[in-house]
């Protein structure tokens, strides 16, 4: 059996994120996958004026937002932490291209992980992105999502700044393996 342990305002942030992609004109989103992510990959899918993509692994975003940019539309990559080692080197294209690069990421591998295989790219991926040239902004709290999302796109877009908002699992609650009885 699975338990997803969710605070109230796990969703806000996601309708937070929403609110501000449609506010500075985010208008292509590339994503893996993720629970963290659910709600906002929804509000985006079903959003007429938005372009939703689905990719394979998460480096593929990191090209779809340089396409993006080459075609005159702003671009977002959603993903997991864990997806954050699939990216590294193609974090290259965008810095030496001085391109925008946004990137909004849920944690793993901190607050309550149940999954040994999530914490060591948990535990490093703001690190990794900041070796790789990424700014990297974090939200701990609902009230945190709002301006620190917003500061991101705006220094991304604005400034040609590789940014990565890192979603604490705290925030977005930590996923537990319950297991019944024998």
């Amino acid at each position: 059996m699975v338990i997803m342990n969710e605070q109230p305002s796990a969703a806000d942030w996601t309708e937070s994120a929403y609110s501000l992609f449609k506010a500075h004109r985010v208008a292509m989103i590339a994503f893996v996958p993720d629970g963290g992510l659910k709600r906002l990959i929804e509000l985006c899918q079903h959003d007429a004026e938005m372009r939703a993509v689905t990719l394979t692994t998460e480096e593929e975003g990191v090209a779809f937002a340089a396409g993006a940019f080459l075609g005159g539309k702003r671009a977002a990559l959603l993903m997991q932490s864990s997806g954050v080692g699939n990216c590294i080197n193609m974090l290259s294209l965008p810095r030496v291209c001085n391109m925008p690069l946004l990137a909004l990421v849920t944690m793993r591998g901190e607050w309550g992980e149940f999954n040994p295989w999530q914490v060591p790219m948990g535990q490093n991926a703001q690190q990794l992105l900041e070796a790789s040239g990424v700014i990297v902004y974090r939200v701990e709290t609902f009230a945190d999502a709002y301006p620190t999302i917003e500061a991101a796109i705006m220094q991304a877009f604005q400034s040609r700044c590789r940014v990565a908002v890192l979603i604490s699992q705290r925030l977005i609650g930590a996923k537990n393996f319950v297991r019944g009885d024998r």
